[in-house]
C-alpha cells in the first residue's frame, strides 16, 4: 500500500512539474516579442552609446577615431554641460513636488463619488496628457507670446505696464517651461493616484465620518498613510520622468534664451545632430548622455532604497 502510494504521489509530483514547465513555456513564448524588440530598440542601442562614447566621431563619415576616455574628461570641464545637467535637476526639484500635489489634489476631488460628472472632469483633466508635446508647446508659444493671450490679460489687469516675453528672457523662460509641463503632465500622475485612492476600502471612509472626521483629517490621518506605497512609486517615476524632459523644452525653447532652459537631452541632441557650434559630435554625445544616465539611475536606487525603509518601518 506504501509502494503504491508513494508511486502515485510521484506521478502526481511529475504531471505538476510538466504542467508548470509548459506554463513557463507560454508566458516566455508572449513575452518573447517584448523581450526581442527590447533588446533590438533598447539594449543595442545602449550597448553602441558605450561604443561610440569612446570615439571622436561625427555621426556623418565611416571614419573615426578612438580616443578612450577623452570625450567624459571634455565633459568634466564643459561648462554647456554642467548647465544642462544643473538645469535637468532644478526643473526635476521643481516640478515634482508641484505635480505631485496638484495630480493627487485633482485625484482626491474625482475620487468623490458624490461629485457629478467626475468622468467628464478625469477626461478634461487627461486631455493634455495624450496630447502630442510639439503641438502644446506651438500653442503654448503663441500663448505666452509678447501680443499673446496672457500678456493681454495681465496688461488688461494692470499687473505690468509692458508686455513680458516669458521665453525668449532668461528671467522667466525655465519657469513658463515648468507652468505648462504641470498642466500637460499632471493628469498621468492623476490616474496613478485615483488607482490608489480606489484602493482604499470604503468602510475605512465610513467609519472616520462616523467618528466625526472631516475631509482633511480622513486624508490626512487615514487615506494618505494608506496609500504611501503608490505614493512611493508614483514619486519615483514622477522623479525619472522630469529628469527626461525634451519634447516639451525643445519645442519651446530649444534650450535657450542663452541656454536659460537647456537640460541634458537638449544639450545632447544639439551636440548630436546639430551644426549650430560646428560639425556634429556623436560620440561626445554619447558620452554625455550615458554621464547623465549613470546619475539618473543612481537617484532610482536611492529612491527605491529609501521606499523599502519607508515601508519597513511602516511595517514595524
Amino acid at each position: 500500500m506504501k509502494t503504491k502510494s508513494i508511486s502515485k504521489s510521484g506521478t502526481g509530483s511529475r504531471i505538476k512539474r510538466r504542467e508548470k514547465i509548459k506554463l513557463n513555456i507560454w508566458c516566455w513564448a508572449f513575452m518573447s516579442l517584448t523581450v526581442i524588440f527590447y533588446a533590438v530598440f533598447q539594449g543595442w542601442p545602449i550597448i553602441c552609446s558605450v561604443w561610440y562614447s569612446f570615439l571622436n566621431w561625427s555621426g556623418l563619415t565611416t571614419s573615426y577615431t578612438f580616443v578612450g576616455l577623452a570625450n567624459y574628461k571634455e565633459l568634466l570641464t564643459d561648462s554647456l554641460f554642467w548647465n544642462a545637467f544643473a538645469n535637468s535637476f532644478k526643473y526635476t526639484l521643481i516640478v515634482v513636488p508641484i505635480e505631485l500635489a496638484v495630480s493627487l489634489f485633482l485625484a482626491y476631488l474625482l475620487n468623490n463619488k458624490r461629485l457629478k460628472g467626475s468622468t467628464f472632469y478625469r477626461t478634461l483633466y487627461f486631455i493634455p496628457v495624450v496630447t502630442t508635446a510639439s503641438i502644446v508647446g506651438i500653442i503654448m508659444i503663441f500663448v505666452f507670446s509678447v501680443s499673446g493671450p496672457v500678456n493681454a490679460l495681465m496688461m488688461k489687469l494692470s499687473l505690468y505696464d509692458t508686455a513680458i516675453n516669458f521665453l525668449g528672457n532668461s528671467k522667466y523662460a525655465l519657469g513658463t517651461v515648468i507652468i505648462i509641463s504641470v498642466w500637460k503632465d499632471s493628469g498621468t500622475y492623476m490616474i496613478y493616484w485615483l488607482a490608489g485612492l480606489q484602493s482604499v476600502p470604503m468602510d475605512v471612509y465610513e467609519a472616520a465620518v462616523v467618528d466625526g472626521a472631516g475631509r482633511f483629517r480622513i486624508f490626512y490621518s487615514i487615506v494618505l498613510p494608506l496609500i504611501a506605497p503608490t505614493a512611493g512609486t508614483i514619486a519615483i517615476l514622477c522623479t525619472i520622468n522630469s529628469l527626461k524632459v525634451f519634447d516639451i523644452v525643445e519645442t519651446m525653447t530649444g534650450g535657450g534664451p542663452f541656454y536659460a532652459t537647456d537640460v541634458i537631452a537638449t544639450y545632447v541632441y544639439r551636440t548630436a545632430f546639430s551644426s549650430e557650434l560646428g560639425l556634429p559630435r556623436f560620440g561626445y554625445a554619447s558620452a554625455a548622455s550615458l554621464l547623465f544616465g549613470l546619475a539618473v539611475i543612481a537617484i532610482g536606487v536611492v529612491l527605491n532604497i529609501a521606499k523599502g525603509i519607508l515601508a519597513r518601518k511602516k511595517a514595524v
